[in-house]
């Protein structure tokens, strides 16, 4: 009986990635590894709901998404994976994503993750995972995931879409330049961001596609793997212009990769209170449980306050905070973090 419904089940598999299957690149046995490997998304906005959607339709076993946003209307034009009501009701994008993919592969697990990668998560958070792919948004948080995946030995991908433009790198420790080779320093000066420069959603999809490809390499390994792209590659979507940069071997005397000094893992210098686009900034300072129906009671009035299982919205205007269980907070209204602790101190706590 155990072997008719394993023949049942094999068959539904092979039916279901069958065109897949067809592809000479990636055959049988790659879905089978396809459907063992573990992937870590981080950032699940424009590009890395793009990813999770590519890689759960491409039937990947498990996908690890972690982020510590909810959505809004104004993501809907370029974040894949989320509706209406998804924004209606604040929803973790975490939660969002992972709700969504099940309703159309529920083979794939999800495991959703409402966090900001810190230093001091960032082991668990991507321990265990195959392969690290990037959707964030500043590179505070990617030199952080190079520092771990260099460490570690973990392949990780840096990808970015503002604009008209998409950017992307492969990074496999040991093997190929890192993102500190590449930029030994983050950008100066102003950097543009979807806030102040707008994004096409086909740059953003043209990005992740080629990113989800080449995570597909990895996982399937041997012959898939030597295809891997060695270079950072750039796209404008708009001017049709393109870029490459060789990064097939690592830059001598890289910090990370060559003297092995990982500044971002350690923590140093990183803030517990960053800007968070959209006029916001996010406070971390430490991680304290928050009780919901409590703190629902406590704000009612002094503002317009509501609440689920994942957020609690308060409004006192001009500003908006949003809570999450571990204590973290999003303030939506201003730039100056001065203000934003000082409001999350007086209704929160300090």
């Amino acid at each position: 009986m155990t072997s008719l419904r394993q023949g049942v089940e094999r068959e539904k598999f092979e039916e279901r990635y069958s065109r897949q299957i067809l592809f000479r690149g990636i055959g049988a046995e790659g879905q089978r590894r396809l459907a063992a490997g573990r992937v870590a998304i981080v950032g699940c906005g424009a590009t890395g709901s793009a990813l999770a959607s590519l890689l759960a339709r491409a039937g990947v076993g498990t996908l690890r998404i972690i982020d510590r946003d909810y959505v809004e209307a104004s993501n809907l034009q370029r974040q894949s994976l989320f509706e209406e009501q998804d924004a209606a009701e604040s929803l973790p994008k975490a939660v969002a994503a992972a709700r969504k993919i099940a309703a159309f592969n529920s083979e794939t697990v999800v495991e959703g993750r409402v966090e900001d990668v810190v230093p001091r998560n960032v082991n668990v958070l991507l321990e265990g995972m195959d392969v690290i792919l990037d959707g964030t948004d500043n590179f505070e948080t990617r030199y952080l995931l190079n520092d771990y995946a260099v460490k570690n030995s973990v392949p990780w991908i840096y990808a970015a879409a503002v604009g008209s433009y998409g950017v992307s790198l492969n990074v496999v420790p040991e093997k190929t330049a890192c993102l500190s080779c590449i930029f030994p320093d983050a950008p100066g000066g102003l950097v543009e961001s979807c806030e102040t420069s707008g994004i096409l959603n086909s740059a953003v999809n043209l990005v992740a596609s080629i990113a989800a490809t080449e995570a597909i390499k990895l996982l399937i390994g041997g012959e898939a793997a030597v295809r891997l792209r060695k270079t950072l590659w750039s796209f404008d979507v708009w001017s049709s212009e393109q870029a490459e940069i060789a990064a097939a071997n690592p830059r001598a005397g890289c910090r990370t990769c060559g003297k092995r000094d990982f500044v971002h893992l350690a923590g140093e210098g990183r803030p517990h209170i960053t800007m968070c686009g959209r006029n916001s900034v996010q406070i971390h300072e430490r991680a304290r449980p928050m009780d919901f129906t409590e703190m629902h009671r406590r704000l009612e009035s002094h503002g317009r306050v509501r609440h689920n299982e994942f957020v609690l919205k308060f409004w006192r205007e001009p500003y908006e905070m949003t809570l999450f269980p571990d204590g973290r907070a999003i303030i939506k209204g201003t730039t100056d973090t001065g203000i934003a602790r000082s409001l999350y101190a007086q209704y929160v706590g300090s």
